[in-house]
């Protein structure tokens, strides 16, 4: 199968200060316990399980702030390069200080990206590509998944976004381009019986992509999609 386009991610101090100061300085981190009546001076004592249960709601409260933070992040629309990954499709990177417009021309690359490879991977669902593309790139992708409809692609695969530049501002005649780098490294492709019809010099390789989508006044569509390169990008 060949896919190389769709239209063709301690306790640390000073040893003069000694012992006592030592397991005193590092009781609160150490969770420690004491009895008064057997330790008068109030030492702690190393407990194992209560350090362990300390560390497991450290770990825990942090991945719940990076989840907040996500959640936030995402309720503000702020867009990032694990906020459009997915488990198969990877975004590695995006760039940095993009434009409301340029957010939207990115957003909308992505959304046909995944769609159109999730109908590789599923070998089914080649009409929901028709509202992302104008329609001589869906013809032109039909003509491509027609003869092997049902085929599958199983794996994974990362994309760095290289850029998203707005080529035309007009609104009438609004376009931008899209510079991708698609690492394919991990696929395998299937045919309709089930059976391995994986081309590595077709499937396997990194794409350099370039994609230019157009503005109907209502969405960004993909219009057409170029390789510039193999196996010389990095994802």
């Amino acid at each position: 199968m060949q896919l190389s386009t769709h239209l063709s991610r301690p306790c640390r101090h000073r040893p003069i200060l000694g012992l006592l100061t030592l397991l005193l300085a590092c009781a609160p981190l150490a969770a420690c316990s004491s009895d008064s009546d057997d330790n008068p001076l109030g030492i702690g004592t190393f407990d194992p399980a209560a350090m362990a249960s300390a560390k497991a709601s450290e770990s825990a409260a942090a991945a719940a702030a990076s989840a907040s933070a996500a959640a936030s992040a995402e309720a503000a629309g702020v867009v990032t390069a694990e906020s459009l990954s997915t488990d198969r499709y990877i975004v590695t990177y995006i760039p940095e200080d993009l434009d409301a417009q340029q957010t939207e021309v990115l957003k909308a690359f992505i959304n046909y990206d995944q769609v159109t490879w999730n109908i590789w991977f599923t070998g089914t669902g080649v009409e929901n590509a028709q509202p992302l593309m104008t329609a001589e790139a869906y013809q032109s992708f039909k003509d491509h998944y027609d003869p092997i409809a049902g085929e599958t692609v199983s794996g994974g695969l990362r994309v760095a976004v290289i850029s998203a530049l707005i080529t035309s501002p007009d609104p009438a005649n609004a376009k931008a381009e899209v510079r991708v780098c698609s690492d394919q490294a991990d696929l395998n492709s299937f045919d309709t019986s089930g059976q391995e019809n994986t081309d590595p010099e077709t499937l396997q390789g990194r794409y350099e992509r370039i994609v230019t989508l157009i503005f109907d006044g209502e969405t960004w569509r993909t219009a057409t999609e170029k390789t510039l390169s193999t196996n010389k990008c990095e994802a």
